[in-house]
């Protein structure tokens, strides 16, 4: 008895020596310091690196939108000193935007933890009413029919998230809106302030303050259910848009080959710093829904989320490689 009892403990400690992390461990982010992605990797990275008993440095890799992180890190060591958080536009639209992409997101990547969710939100500029901007989404569906020449809606970047939420918007109310493309939500907000086009789609957190302001106005948000940020918004399904819905997120992805234990032992790190009261609370902070799932739910979220955005990209017409 005595035997088999420390046999078993033998065993239950090569097992947890075998998910040990072995080096330190680098986050690599497609976006530039102080971004979003960036606290939300930074906060994870300062949680974990007890955790796991290994430093863990976070390297920021920008370009194409991400898309240079990801073929970065498909190639770098799959022993769980590597993981990228990347968000849905790297990991499922960009594969069905484009051709010819240096990645396959389910074949290159190992799925980690799915760790916050963000809002989209659709808000009207100046040029949508007489004294500013539309009152509400019945006033500006008035104004878009009325005005079909210049019912437009801009987006931070062809290709994006809310390019295509702005598709779902057109194709809800009847109104085919032109696209404009942005190079960056800045650049984006000073054309519709400026009453250069009349609406912009992007992520909630960029629209909140200008709402506050009164500078544009939010008529409704992707949701299931209103956002904390803009309770007196409501959701387009509560506008009677039930099929203008979607959610952004981000998510912790490690190289393909990653042994499933260590997978599940980085899975458990980062759920458990995603939980840790100040780090939800700075998450929520920055507009977005803390989440922290397993490697299994996050993989069927990217399924899911690849069926759902599918239709609407080829309705778009848009390709990324042109």
């Amino acid at each position: 008895m005595i035997r088999n009892l420390a046999l078993a403990a033998l065993l239950a400690a090569s097992a947890a020596h075998a998910q040990d992390i072995k080096g330190p461990v680098k986050i690599v982010v497609g976006y530039p310091a102080g971004g979003s992605a960036d606290v939300v990797a930074r906060l994870v990275a300062d949680k974990i690196k007890d955790d796991l008993k290994q430093p863990v440095v976070v390297e920021n890799k920008v370009g194409a939108g991400g898309r240079v992180a990801a073929e970065t890190t498909k190639a770098l060591p799959a022993d769980g000193t590597t993981l990228m958080i990347a968000n849905i536009a790297v990991m499922t639209l960009a594969p069905l935007s484009f051709a010819k992409l240096n990645y396959d997101p389910v074949k290159d990547y190992a799925p980690v933890a799915h760790v916050a969710n963000f809002q989209l939100g659709f808000a009207a500029g100046p040029a949508t009413g007489t004294t500013g901007p539309a009152a509400s989404m019945k006033d500006f569906v008035a104004w878009a029919q009325a005005n079909r020449a210049n019912a437009s809606f801009g987006s931070p970047a062809a290709g994006s998230l809310p390019h295509f939420f702005g598709v779902l918007i057109g194709q809800g109310i009847g109104v085919e809106l032109l696209h404009v493309p942005f190079n960056g939500s800045a650049p984006m907000r000073t054309a519709v302030l400026g009453g250069q086009i009349a609406t912009v789609t992007d992520t909630l957190p960029d629209l909140t303050e200008l709402h506050k302001s009164g500078k544009l106005r939010v008529l409704g948000t992707s949701g299931a259910k209103r956002s904390a940020a803009l309770p007196d918004v409501p959701t387009m399904t509560e506008l009677g848009f039930p099929n203008v819905t979607g959610f952004g997120w981000f998510g912790f992805y490690a190289p393909a080959g990653t042994p499933k234990p260590i997978v599940d032992r980085l899975n458990a790190a980062i759920v458990k710093a995603i939980n840790a009261p100040d780090v939800r609370e700075r998450i929520t902070a920055l507009g977005f829904e803390p989440t922290g799932t397993s490697p299994e739910e996050f993989a069927r979220v990217m399924a899911a989320d690849t069926a759902r955005w599918g239709p609407v990209i080829k309705a778009s017409g848009f390709k990324g490689d042109q």
